[in-house]
């Protein structure tokens, strides 16, 4: 992995001469004065979403209400004009996508839709490194389902706190389980699941598995069809710079369709038939039947440019340079930063293989150095208690922003500039 890289800044720009998605930086706003290194909380606005959502914004202006069906893109279909368009970054036919609503309220439709319990099968499987959010949800619908979640939520433990085996998790597949559901990318360490193999693995068992796709949608290709994945979901505020609470997208197998979903709403009847008002609901034979509510239009219209930009770069270059960015990072540490000297561990998978879009750095005063770095002008992201994630999206982040990243981080710590500042966690970290 390490060969092939310099330690010198001269070095960082020959990376950045010779990278031919380079150009894509300038198609975005990036912050005056900052290197940011947080697009896996929230990526930044590109010129064309920002076209597309102007756009729509003149359309509201002249056409008002005609701008459902008269709208250059008609808002009536809009979601499955979106869906279409990211369907192929998650390997997926159109039909089975779609734009709609929020991350968490997609898990509550899809669990709930999926999950049957009948017989010996009335639990479900998670991990323990699984984002909270994910976990307050399924407990919910535990409870809805006169289930108690102490006794039908399975955990699968970490043996280090920052890893899953997936042999582990395999182990913990047994006749009790009735759906499976993990993290495509682990939050925290950016460690990237054997999709393919968990599922192979649940489908052998009976078990039905799906995935939160929200850490590895637009910065890792996926193969759902071709892996038989059951259900997935996402946001796409992160990668897919769609903004702050952008409407977030789910999959399901076109083997479950047409599939009556549990959260039913108008917008999800049989678009050709939407209007007839009719009591008797009529699900789409698409994913479209998930959505509930009319869609939130401004909210989602940031995405079709950002699927206009994803479609240029194409998804298979993209990875290839996150991949080449997180390796020089990794590089960069180890070198310059090394455990023994600096008290830095790098808490992500080396493999390439085995790692999504970021890189978890730990520390024991990863609070503090945070907060350095912000004050530098580096935008990281802090996770209690340890550990910084550093995000270089590859779609506007430079090899030589990396390598200002780390000798801030030498500075900050050959300097012991990290003990000016506070061991108090903010209320937003």
């Amino acid at each position: 992995m390490t060969a092939h890289f310099k330690e010198d800044r001269d070095f960082a720009c020959s990376l950045d001469q010779e990278d031919r998605l380079a150009p894509f930086i300038d198609r975005f706003y990036k912050l005056p004065g900052i290197i940011y290194m947080d697009g896996n909380s929230l990526g930044l606005l590109s010129k064309d979403s920002e076209k597309s959502l102007l756009r729509m914004i003149e359309e509201w202006k002249e056409l008002g209400i005609n701008g459902w069906m008269n709208a250059e893109i008609p808002w009536f279909t809009y979601s499955e004009k979106l869906a279409a368009l990211q369907a192929p970054l998650m390997g997926a036919l159109s039909e089975e996508v779609m734009v709609s609503s929020s991350t968490t309220i997609n898990l509550h439709s899809l669990v709930r839709s999926f999950f049957k319990p009948a017989g010996n099968r009335r639990k479900i499987l998670m991990d323990g490194l699984n984002f909270p959010s994910d976990i307050y949800a399924v407990k919910a619908i535990l409870m809805d389902s006169d289930l108690d979640p102490e006794q039908n939520l399975l955990l699968a433990p970490s043996t280090d706190g920052r890893f899953l085996d997936e042999n582990d998790l395999i182990g913990c597949m047994d006749e009790s389980v009735s759906i499976a559901l993990f993290p495509s990318v682990l939050y925290r360490s950016g460690q990237l699941l054997d999709i393919s193999k968990l599922t192979q693995a649940a489908h052998e068992r009976g078990i039905l598995v799906g995935f939160d796709c929200s850490h590895s949608a637009g910065a890792v290709p996926h193969s759902f069809d071709d892996d038989d994945v059951d259900f997935a979901f996402w946001c796409n505020y992160k990668y897919m710079n769609n903004g702050p609470g952008g409407t977030a997208s789910l999959f399901i197998n076109r083997r479950h369709l047409p599939m009556n979903p549990s959260l039913a709403g108008w917008w999800g009847y049989a678009k050709e038939r939407q209007f007839d008002m009719n009591l008797e609901f009529k699900p789409s034979e698409s994913a479209g039947a998930f959505q509930t509510g009319t869609p939130h239009l401004l909210s989602t219209a940031p995405l079709e440019g950002s699927l206009a930009l994803y479609k240029e770069a194409g998804i298979d270059r993209l990875r290839r340079k996150s991949l080449r960015l997180t390796d020089y990072l990794i590089f960069l540490l180890d070198t310059l930063l090394p455990e023994a000297e600096s008290g830095f561990h790098v808490g992500s998978p080396r493999e390439q293989a085995r790692r999504g879009g970021h890189v978890a750095l730990e520390h024991t005063e990863a609070l503090r150095i945070n907060e350095a770095l912000k004050s530098r002008g580096i935008l990281p992201d802090f996770r209690f208690p340890n550990v910084i994630r550093l995000a270089p999206v590859p779609l506007y982040t430079s090899f030589t922003e990396v390598w200002d990243t780390v000798h801030h981080l030498k500075e900050i710590i050959e300097s012991g500039e990290y003990r000016n500042y506070s061991k108090k966690r903010g209320d937003v970290a």
